[in-house]
């Protein structure tokens, strides 16, 4: 949504810049509400930060970290003994030298081939000819080309205020990596974690792409009262339905390996987390929308503004909640499909616990999308300024 005209139907971002002077100044008192907000939601994240930042956060043993070397098959070859399920490859390393390891059945068809990088691990502690192991193909060419196309779409289409989402993209990966994963390995409450990176995300996200303005603080507070909600719907419904936050391999494993981990608090931070970027989207288009409308009749009560966002609110919580609900089925597409070859019933496979943890996932934050359209599309009808006669 530019700001050169309404555009009062339509999903769109708009600028949340403290534009269209044909409103007037925003009121005082407003903005001293706002800025208030804005700053308490500062300080928690400080607080939240200096109560969880990550003191000695736990490793893996030795035994289950390996050393990845880069490595280009050079020739493929049968085993010994005419094993049709089983590959030997040489593979020349960077350093020039060359390594013997044989290939997985699983990684015959498709992946591996003359020519092709390869990534395999090392252990020194083992004999001449059996430190190296074949772990998998080389997939940082295609990911790195993937990325940068993204980076240029993203450029391209728009320009300086999409090199300032990408800057706050970047800010918030350093985030997880420094912050996050490190916390979620101490002893710090996975769900404190959450709330302390959403309101760290957000505050990044909205001032870096869209400016500090009353605009962005609106969609700030809409985003976390938005995800309150869903954090609380999960808190209720993990602990009544006895989720474990085992169900998961990969959870499961990570017990294992790294020692006790508070499951079901890491389910309930991948709810929050989940849910922050849809959110974001939703609030930042009802602000805008708020805005673009009262520009649009500089004259209609506030009332009228209300009801004209909450309808093009509502046609983007459906197809939000939609697109909310598919993500988290096709993350699940594969458990779902091992199910259904059991001819489990629907409701045995959807009250399970792996299936049920994404159901309770995907609704939670729907619950959220729902509660934060008309809590920022009210705040914003309060925020945005209006003419004495139209109060």
């Amino acid at each position: 949504m530019g700001e050169d005209g309404p555009t009062p139907h339509g999903h769109t971002h708009g600028d949340l810049a403290d534009a269209h002077p044909e409103l007037g100044p925003v009121a005082p008192q407003v903005r001293t509400a706002l800025a208030v907000l804005g700053a308490l939601v500062a300080v928690g994240c400080v607080l939240g930060l200096l109560t969880t930042w990550p003191q000695d956060p736990r490793q893996a043993p030795a035994d289950f970290r390996v050393d990845r070397v880069g490595a280009t098959i050079t020739s493929l070859g049968e085993c010994e003994g005419g094993d049709a399920a089983c590959l030997t490859a040489v593979a020349e390393l960077e350093d020039g030298t060359e390594a013997v390891v044989q290939v997985p059945a699983a990684n015959q068809v498709g992946t591996v081939d003359v020519g092709q990088d390869v990534v395999l691990s090392f252990d020194e502690a083992l004999p001449p000819g059996n430190q190296y192991a074949f772990l998998e193909a080389d997939r940082s060419t295609p990911i790195l080309a993937l990325i940068v196309l993204f980076a240029i779409a993203v450029l391209l289409l728009s320009g300086w205020r999409g090199a300032s989402s990408l800057f706050s993209l970047g800010l918030t990966l350093l985030l997880i990596g420094v912050y996050v994963l490190p916390a979620l390995r101490s002893e710090a409450s996975p769900l404190a974690v959450a709330l302390t990176t959403a309101g760290l995300v957000m505050l990044i996200t909205l001032y870096a792409s869209y400016g500090v303005s009353v605009r962005s603080t609106v969609a700030l507070v809409g985003t976390l009262l938005g995800l309150t909600l869903a954090a609380c719907v999960g808190v209720i419904v993990t602990g009544v339905a006895s989720f474990t936050g085992t169900s998961d391999e990969t959870t499961s494993f990570l017990q294992t390996v790294v020692g006790d981990v508070d499951t079901r608090g890491l389910l309930l931070a991948g709810l929050i987390i989940g849910a922050l970027g849809v959110l974001d989207d939703v609030t930042v288009t009802q602000t805008a929308t708020v805005w673009e409308l009262a520009a649009a009749d500089p004259d209609a009560p506030r009332r009228s503004v209300f009801a004209g966002a909450m309808r093009v609110g509502r046609a983007h919580v459906s197809a939000t909640v939609n697109t909310l609900v598919l993500a988290y089925v096709g993350a699940s597409l594969p458990l779902l499909v091992y199910l259904s070859s059991l001819d489990a019933s629907w409701t045995a496979a959807l009250f399970s616990e792996a299936v049920a943890t994404e159901v309770v996932r995907a609704l939670a934050g729907s619950l959220g999308i729902i509660a934060a359209v008309p809590i920022t599309t009210a705040l914003a009808c309060w925020a945005v300024p209006r003419p004495i006669s139209s109060r």
